[in-house]
């Protein structure tokens, strides 16, 4: 018999009303994750579809994978493409199976930049600076001239409006993982003496024109609510790198564009940073400087009911699963329907048609022992 949710974790599902005026049911989202499905010229597969799908039920909210918004701006095999108008009712495919289910869809969007594979851009890896990322087998990117750096700003805004056309809800710009809007944030890859470089605030200069770009498409081209977030990592490893004080610099002017929400890339959610005020996490570092100025997406190993709770009990607005939804699908049914003790947090090699996966993900699960928890049948 499905029971009522518990009342512990009633605010998991407390919908919200963004700046934008797009209203979630509850404050759960699927955090974007890489799928490498799609087919080689950008367009989503009938298994991404039903991957997305099966995952919708019960969200609030789903942000779909990264999509490129230049042709050499694509970073992954197999990924979804945003850059040519005949992808628009490719993208359509997937917004409308994720509405179906309930939940608002929300198309990542990015470049790539110097960790872009030379074999998917033409050999034309490109950065903010020619200095390679500190990986095995990276490549020395071409550093983008003025112009280039402006045509890849109003790419942002056409896979924007892209975005529009093809009913999503709202777009992520995808500011963290070491693409190439954190690239010119940088002071390991952003090396630029021009207006695109320089000092940490100067080097919001680059961020701060794609959020203008994407918040000009969606007045000139949105005709309903249509929500802006920015996704950005805190800290990088790199010396000289991203700290958590540059970050707060960066939180500062990203505050400032009225955006929807921002939605913090970490590993774990309780995470200590390894720069600034050591004496709490990551996570309320950046949520005690917002100071409720924009509403934050908590993320990060979250796998139980009492994760989520723990994220939002520390301020965060919404909270995204990962891994978690692969693993467990009906994640959000469950703990709604007071089942949360049933999660699962494993899965076994042979259950790929049981969770809806498609065959290159699987692939690629299986091959990262330890990313995913994979065990073998009893």
């Amino acid at each position: 018999m499905i029971g009522r949710v518990n009342t512990r974790y009633q605010p998991l599902f407390e919908p919200l009303t963004l700046k934008s005026g797009v209203q979630l049911r509850n404050r759960l989202v699927m955090a974007p994750m890489t799928t490498t499905s799609s087919t080689e010229d950008g367009r989503v597969t009938d298994a991404e579809l039903d991957y997305y799908a099966k995952r919708s039920r019960g969200l609030g909210m789903v942000i779909t994978a990264c999509v490129n918004v230049t042709a050499n701006g694509q970073g992954f095999p197999g990924e979804m493409g945003a850059e040519r108008d005949d992808l628009i009712p490719d993208l359509r495919r997937l917004s409308g199976r994720v509405q179906a289910e309930g939940a608002k869809a929300v198309l990542q969007i990015f470049h790539g930049g110097r960790m872009c594979p030379p074999a998917l851009v033409d050999g034309d890896v490109v950065s903010a600076s020619a200095v390679p990322a500190e990986r095995p087998g990276s490549v020395t990117p071409r550093e983008l001239s003025g112009d280039e750096v402006r045509e890849i700003i109003a790419a942002f805004g056409e896979a924007t409006r892209r975005a529009i056309e093809a009913g999503y809800d709202g777009v992520e710009i995808h500011g963290a993982n070491g693409y190439l809007l954190q690239q010119f944030f940088s002071p390991h890859s952003n090396r630029r003496t021009d207006e695109w470089g320089g000092d940490v605030q100067k080097r919001t200069a680059f961020p701060l024109a794609v959020v203008e770009s994407v918040k000009a498409a969606v007045r000139d081209h949105a005709t309903r609510p249509f929500l802006v977030g920015y996704r950005f990592s805190p800290e990088e490893p790199e010396t000289p790198g991203i700290s958590m004080p540059d970050t707060l610099v960066l939180l500062d002017a990203l505050a400032a564009q009225d955006l929807d929400y921002i939605h913090v890339s970490l590993q774990k959610y309780d995470s200590q940073p390894h720069s600034g005020d050591l004496s709490q996490s990551s996570l309320k570092t950046v949520l005690a400087h917002l100071n409720g100025r924009t509403p934050l997406i908590g993320v990060g190993s979250v796998w139980s009911a009492d994760d989520a709770l723990a994220v939002l009990n520390a301020g965060a607005e919404m909270v995204a699963l990962g891994r978690s939804l692969v693993v467990e699908p009906d994640w959000a049914q469950k703990v709604q329907d007071g089942q949360e003790a049933s999660l699962r947090t494993e899965m076994t090699p042979d259950e790929q048609e049981k969770l809806v996966v498609p065959d290159a993900l699987w692939k690629l699960i299986l091959s990262a022992p330890g990313w995913f928890p994979v065990v073998q049948p009893a």
